[in-house]
C-alpha cells in the first residue's frame, strides 16, 4: 500500500496520557489568606501562630523548601488553619525578612536561627562554665551585621567577679546586666526585653533556660547541669522556639560551643561603632581600617585625640576575630 492510499480514517492517535488540557501558568492568589509567625520549627513541622490566635501545624509548600524557613519568620498560610488536632496547614509564602541571624556550623554550611528580631541578648557565666571574650566578639559582629541591639548578661555572678571579663567590654557601649541567684534582677531584665523579639544565645551550661524560665515561668524550658569537672553543659535546647511573653518575645535557641562568621566586611561591623563610623568616611575605599592601613582616618583621629583608643582597639578586635580560626 503506498502512502497516497492513506486518509485519516488510516490514522490511530495514542491518547495523552496525561490528559489533553495544556498547563496553566496562572497560580492562585493568597492575598486574604491567613498570616502568622513561626513560633517553632521541628522535623520539617512548623508551628505558627496566626493573627487571629491560633496555634496551628504546618508544612512547607514545595517550592519554598530550597530556602527554608526559621522561627519568627512572618508567613502566609493554605489549607486548614482551624488549628485543632490533626489539622495541618501549609507554608505558601514567607514575608520579607527585617533580619536574619545566621552561623557557620562545625560542618561549614550556613544555618540560619532566627529572622526578624530586635535584639542578641549574648549571656555568659561568670564561672563554671569560663566566659570567653572571643565568642562575645562573634556574636556582637552579628548583631552589628543585622543591625540587632546587643545585651551581654552575665549569670552566675555569686561564683566569681566578672569585671576583668567585662572590661574587654567597656569601650563598645554594650549593655551589661550582671545576675546570680541571690540577685536574679528580673525588673532589669524584663525592661529590657519589654515589647521585643529578644533572642538568647550562649554556650551550653550557662544558665539561659534557667533566665527564660525566671522571665517567662509557663514557658518550662529544661534546663541542665554542668560537669564540674570540664565546665562543660548538656544542650537541653534542641530548636530556636519563640515564647511570648511582657508583651514581646524571647527567643530560646540551642546552646553553642562553635559560633562561625563569614562574609562579614569591615564596614559592616563599623556600623555598630556611630563614632567611629562617621570619622571612616574619609577614609580611601577598600580601607581596611586596621592598624597601619594607609591614610586611615581612625590613626588620624587618634593621633588628634578626637576618638577614644580603647574604642578603636575594641572594633580593630572584632574585625580581627573575623579570620580567627578559633571559633570559641
Amino acid at each position: 500500500m503506498n502512502w497516497r492510499d492513506l486518509d485519516e480514517d488510516d490514522v490511530r492517535v495514542r491518547p495523552n496520557p496525561r490528559g489533553s488540557r495544556p498547563r496553566t501558568k496562572i497560580r492562585p492568589s493568597f492575598e486574604n489568606a491567613p498570616q502568622g509567625m513561626v513560633l517553632e520549627v521541628h522535623l520539617a513541622r512548623y508551628r505558627v501562630l496566626t493573627d487571629d490566635g491560633l496555634e496551628v501545624l504546618a508544612t512547607l509548600a514545595k517550592e519554598l523548601r530550597s530556602d527554608g524557613c526559621v522561627t519568627c519568620d512572618r508567613v502566609v498560610l493554605d489549607g486548614d488553619v482551624s488549628g485543632k488536632t490533626g489539622a495541618l496547614a501549609r507554608i505558601v509564602q514567607i514575608m520579607p525578612r527585617t533580619s536574619e541571624l545566621t552561623r557557620i556550623a562545625d560542618d561549614g554550611s550556613e544555618q540560619r536561627i532566627v529572622a526578624n528580631a530586635d535584639q542578641l541578648v549574648i549571656v555568659m557565666a561568670a564561672a563554671n562554665p569560663e566566659p570567653r571574650a572571643r565568642l562575645v566578639d562573634r556574636f556582637l559582629i552579628a548583631a552589628y551585621r543585622q543591625r540587632l541591639t546587643p545585651v551581654l548578661v552575665i549569670t552566675k555572678c555569686d561564683l566569681a567577679d566578672p569585671t576583668d571579663f567585662i572590661e574587654n567590654f567597656s569601650a563598645t557601649n554594650l549593655q551589661v546586666i550582671k545576675t546570680s541567684k541571690q540577685k536574679p534582677e528580673l525588673l532589669e531584665l524584663s525592661r529590657m526585653i519589654r515589647g521585643k523579639k529578644s533572642v538568647f544565645v550562649g554556650h551550653s551550661g550557662v544558665g539561659k533556660s534557667t533566665l527564660i524560665n525566671l522571665l517567662a515561668p509557663t514557658s518550662t524550658r529544661a534546663t541542665g547541669e554542668v560537669n564540674e569537672a570540664t565546665g562543660k553543659g548538656k544542650h537541653t535546647s534542641s530548636s530556636a522556639v519563640a515564647i511570648e511573653v511582657d508583651g514581646g518575645w524571647i527567643i530560646d535557641t540551642p546552646g553553642v560551643r562553635t559560633f562561625g562568621i563569614t562574609g562579614a566586611t569591615a564596614n559592616e561591623i563599623l556600623a555598630g561603632f556611630s563614632d567611629l563610623n562617621e570619622v571612616a568616611l574619609s577614609c580611601p575605599r577598600d580601607c581596611s581600617h586596621l592598624a597601619g592601613s594607609p591614610d586611615c582616618e581612625l590613626d588620624q583621629a587618634l593621633a588628634e585625640k578626637k576618638l577614644k583608643p580603647e574604642r578603636v582597639a575594641s572594633y580593630r578586635r572584632l574585625v580581627e576575630s573575623i579570620s580567627s580560626t578559633d571559633w570559641q
